[in-house]
């Protein structure tokens, strides 16, 4: 029992209704009250046809009128002496809707039948109205006094027609009139409900039926926004209950963009101006519906969610107001304190109107004038005096208000908190070119930009382009609003003109795509992060043109600014990837490539806010690739073993198969731009045949395969861009080399053919993704290989011969500029000195060969005594600098370049006397005693 209603009065003292039913009907009253149905805590059994037909009423339309106010009695009794909670009570209500809709559609269709024949699908299959429930109908949350939203249609895919002069649509537009009809018409026993069928398509000047396929060619030429917003709540409530689910999905990308939807904020907001308007024409700022801080505001604040977010995150298409704010708090989308608040407000409110609404079955929403009907109101609430009531309603009305203006605040109040009236007009007439050059100059160096020539070249470019001058009103509008504020906030980051410019660079590429203009609009603060990240990092800007789905990753910084860790990655993509079916690739891989982007702007965000130190940066992005590639790699195993089947052993088990990382991912180097450098290896018979597939493969053609769709899946271009690139040059005898290779096969060549640059290689190679087992077998072999015993003097030649040819190729040293990767005493001198020292003298020191990356390859060589203190200090320090460099470049689209005389080159210096020694040296030594310059193993 609900227990908020313990003390309530006599339910006729506070509702005229029911006073005047239980009066007329003693003997039902009687038995309810003897069966326990107006105090029983199990819900309300309502039979609305068995209550017709047991009814004394002469005509069906009595019988349901006498149904219908019998029940509406019961929910106003049992909900007044507080049996109920309010779900169950609109639970109750709709429930009560949706039986007489029903009890009227079948006396409808009878009656038409009886006049003109049944119609029939070509299959001989009865043809039935479809009814959709719009509003709180829809949503299962009908009040008390309400009118009911309907909109009627047919299933015209199978030719229905009935004999006659009439076609299908003729005949259900009759079923639907004499529905309407019954349901709306007055008599003796009043009406039933009031019955609103202008949300349908065009309308009072549209048809009152429509077939699904016209109503779906409709919503995609003439939707309107709040079209839109009335789909939420639809539901099927009569008739063909599967053909109005099929029409409901048929409309669901029209409902639900599947991109994030900002453009609906301006839209409500245009609503609800329009609804404000409409209640101060009429003074009815009483009213608990659509007055301020009313009911329309909490189901306004929870819907935009839905039509923002609700085409990406699928468990917010619900037409329950109530679950869609406890939604909102789970996924982050409204404080859990928000959404809490805004919920008890909704039940105070909707308490009230029900109880305004029993008093005498009137549709109002207006809170009483008069002292005594107050009191009486009050007493339905549970409270002690109508002054009392009246101040709880102002402090719920007015709380409600508030967090509806924290979401809807327009654009141009945000920006006037930061500019004054006198600076937004001129920052306006900026951008639609009215002022002169001298007095635009003058207003962007106020704002911190030095070169104003040059910005004001490139909003004269923007404007002057195809896609803004093709730009609808709204969208002209919009980014007649965002210029402003991108100059204001110019003012707020380190480099206002580089900001600017970046962030002009990517609106120039979304100028077309209004739904993120309006973004920028809405939210300040992601304009402001978009101009601090933009400003940071030419990279990022790039990125966020190329796709600009990431600008919403701009409206958490909590989460923006802390990039997952590896469990919570592998979670996160999960989720992401469940919510399409397993074989649905096209899905699967644009979620993969979302999901991807997303990550590395995380990573990103945090990097160049110094949040977080190099080496954590690379941590990341390994950690990223992986999880990545552990989800292609079942992605591509579910597509070849629906179609092909699995490779299994004599014993049953999956034939094992192992992804193997070399080059930056192999060395947990990984930077924003590196390709994956992937070998595969697997370990089964080579001709053993697949089972349980459609069509048998050989184990080595299912791999090669396999390698083929795992390499589609990340590096197919889509409309979401790339996962990663993929580069397979380093697998056994290079593009000449098969695809995938046995482990068996893998091991002799790296025995018996491999050069030394392929050794070299080796150092940075680990498993990555695939089996467990086979992985460590390979760790196992990688190890063997690499501790194998070598002359450390030709090894020497035979580096210094490969590091010369790379440089030749490779070096963009200028007599100004050092390349910092390719230099004497650079990057990759470092690196070739770390797996030299592997290579050389693993035999004796094993350790050196556990590690994959350089810097711990070379602590281990001064752990080992193998190098001084002082040569591993200036080797890391060097290589962590050259990193950060390197690192830095990338994020600004650059190659990584140092002046000559910087800061840098004793470190350089020191690392290229180093090379001398460690290579340069003891390969002088080879060449002297007649050693080759390059070899191969065996």
């Amino acid at each position: 029992m609900n227990t908020e209603h313990i003390d309530a009065c006599d339910p006729r003292e506070l509702s005229d209704f029911v006073g005047r039913w239980c009066e007329g009907n003693t003997d039902a009253f009687e038995r309810w009250q003897a069966e326990g149905v107006l105090t029983s805590d199990e819900a309300l059994a309502i039979d609305v046809p068995g209550w017709a037909a047991s009814a004394d009423d002469t005509t069906a339309e009595m019988a349901l009128r006498g149904a219908r106010n019998a029940y509406l009695a019961a929910i106003a009794w049992r909900d007044l002496m507080g049996v109920d909670a309010l779900d169950t009570v609109l639970d109750h209500l709709s429930e009560l809707a949706d039986q007489c809709i029903d009890y009227a559609l079948s006396e409808a269709e009878r009656a038409v039948a009886e006049r003109h024949g049944e119609l029939r699908d070509r299959d001989g299959k009865p043809v039935r109205l479809i009814v959709i429930g719009m509003g709180k109908l829809g949503g299962r949350e009908l009040n008390f006094s309400s009118d009911i939203d309907l909109i009627f249609a047919y299933d015209g895919r199978n030719e229905p027609e009935v004999e006659g002069d009439l076609d299908a649509a003729g005949y259900c537009r009759r079923v639907a009139q004499r529905l309407i009809q019954m349901l709306s018409t007055a008599s003796g026993g009043g009406f039933v409900y009031r019955v609103d069928t202008r949300l349908r398509p065009f309308g009072d000047a549209g048809a009152l039926v429509g077939s699904i396929g016209a109503m779906e060619q409709y919503y995609q030429a003439h939707g309107r926004e709040w079209e839109r917003y009335a789909w939420i709540k639809a539901r099927a409530v009569a008739g063909d209950i599967d053909g109005g689910k099929r029409l409901i999905r048929t409309l669901r990308p029209f409902v639900y963009r599947r991109y994030l939807d900002y453009g609906a904020f301006e839209s409500i907001r245009e609503m609800k101006s329009m609804i404000d308007a409409q209640v101060a024409r009429r003074d009815s700022q009483s009213n608990v519906k659509l007055g301020y801080g009313g009911i329309r505001e909490i189901e306004f604040l929870a819907q935009v969610f839905q039509l923002v977010r609700g085409g990406q995150e699928p468990e917010l298409q619900d037409n329950r107001l109530r679950p869609t704010l406890a939604k909102l708090a789970d996924s982050g989308h409204l404080e859990p304190d928000t959404a809490e608040r805004l919920d008890t407000g909704y039940v105070f409110l909707r308490r009230l109107e029900n109880r305004l609404q029993m008093v005498d079955d009137q549709q109002t929403h207006d809170f009483p004038d008069d002292e005594a009907e107050r009191d009486r109101l009050a007493r339905a609430m549970q409270m002690s005096d109508g002054e009392t009531l009246a101040a709880e309603t102002e402090r719920v009305r007015s709380e409600v208000h508030t967090l509806f203006e924290q979401v809807f605040a327009s654009p141009e109040s945000k920006d006037r908190a930061q500019a004054s009236d006198r600076e937004h007009a001129a920052l306006d007439a900026l951008w639609k070119q009215t002022l002169s050059e001298a007095e635009a100059d003058d207003l962007l160096v106020r704002y911190g930009i030095e070169d104003p020539a040059a910005v004001r070249q490139a909003l004269a470019d923007l404007k002057d382009q195809r896609r803004y001058r093709i730009l609808e009103a709204r969208g002209k509008r919009w980014l007649g609003e965002l210029i402003p504020a991108v100059i204001v906030a110019a003012a707020h980051t380190d480099v206002p003109e580089r900001s600017v410019r970046r962030t002009l660079a990517v609106i120039s590429e979304i100028i077309g795509r209004s739904n993120y203009i309006a973004l920028l609009v809405e939210y300040p603060a992601a304009l402001s992060t978009l101009m601090r990240l933009c400003g940071a990092s030419e990279w990022i800007a790039d990125c966020i043109a190329e796709q600009p789905a990431l600008l919403d990753s701009f409206l958490d910084p909590r989460q923006l600014y802390r990039p997952p860790r590896r469990a919570e990655l592998a979670t996160e993509l999960a989720e992401d990837l469940a919510a399409f079916e397993i074989l649905d690739l096209d899905q699967r891989m644009n979620a993969l490539r979302r999901f991807t982007q997303k990550a590395k702007l995380q990573v990103a965000a945090a990097d160049v806010t110094n949040a977080m130190p190099l080496m954590i940066v690379s941590d990341h992005l390994t950690a990223l690739a992986e999880v990545v590639l552990e989800a292609a790699l079942d992605m591509a195993w579910a597509q070849m073993s629906d179609r092909y089947g699995e490779p299994r052993l004599e014993d049953g088990r999956l034939a094992p198969f192992a992804v193997v990382a070399y080059g930056k991912l192999g060395g947990l180097e990984l930077g924003y731009t590196s390709d994956l450098d992937l070998v595969f290896v697997y370990d089964s018979p080579s001709e053993a045949a697949t089972e349980g597939g459609a069509r048998e493969l050989t184990h080595q053609v299912f791999f090669t395969r396999l390698a083929q769709r795992l390499i589609h899946i990340l590096s197919t271009a889509t409309p979401a861009g790339r996962a990663y690139e993929i580069d397979m040059r380093l697998r056994p005898s290079g593009n000449a080399g098969l695809m995938v290779t046995h482990i068996d096969a893998f091991a002799r060549y790296q025995r018996e053919q491999a050069w030394t640059w392929e050794h070299q290689a080796l150092v940075r190679a680990r498993p990555v993704a695939g089996d467990e087992a086979l992985g460590n077998r390979f760790v196992a072999l990688r190890r063997e290989l690499l501790a194998a015993e070598r002359d450390p003097a030709r090894l020497a030649a035979e580096v210094r011969s490969m590091r010369r040819r790379m440089r030749e190729v490779k070096d963009e040293t200028t007599d100004e500029r050092w390349d910092v990767k390719q230099m004497p005493g650079g990057l990759i001198d470092i690196e070739f000195m770390a797996q030299y020292a592997a290579l050389a003298y693993g035999h004796d020191c094993p350790e050196l060969v556990i590690f994959t990356d350089a810097i711990r390859i070379l602590e281990t060589m001064e752990s080992a005594q193998r190098a001084s203190y002082d040569d591993i200090r200036t080797m890391t320090r060097a290589y962590r600098d050259y990193r950060r460099v390197v690192h830095a470049a990338a994020l600004q689209g650059q190659r990584a370049m140092i002046d000559r005389d910087s800061r840098r080159e004793p470190e350089r210096a020191a690392v290229a006397d180093l090379w001398a020694r460690w290579i340069e040296a003891p390969a002088d030594r080879a060449a002297g005693d007649g050693g080759e310059a390059e070899g191969q193993t065996g």
